[in-house]
């Protein structure tokens, strides 16, 4: 290998580590995050509140589109995995209600 080649393969080596340690991060965090909703769902089917809070999953695409535009990272991107998120989350909650 050349030098060139060598040397970007260290700078990807180290940029795919870096992207497995996040991807690790994500998924430990998503985890605690899902606790925290199925807690959220046992709470509201013991107290027979609705699944879903429209007002609150607007103010939290709102939220994660400005924190998504601080963090330079396509608000579109971050709104949709917002809603793929709060639409597990519902569904996990209907399922307790059920």
């Amino acid at each position: 290998m050349t030098d060139n080649v060598t040397r970007a393969a260290e700078i990807l080596k180290g940029h795919r580590e870096s992207i497995d340690r996040l991807d690790a991060i994500l998924v430990y965090t998503l985890g605690e995050r899902f606790k925290h909703t199925q807690a959220v769902g046992k709470l509201k089917a013991e107290h027979d509140l609705p699944p879903s809070d429209p007002t609150r999953e607007s103010t939290q695409i709102a939220r994660l589109e400005d924190l998504a535009n601080r963090a330079d990272l396509d608000p579109e991107f971050a709104k949709n995995f917002l809603n793929f998120i709060i639409t597990e989350v519902i569904h996990h909650h209907k399922k307790h209600q059920e």
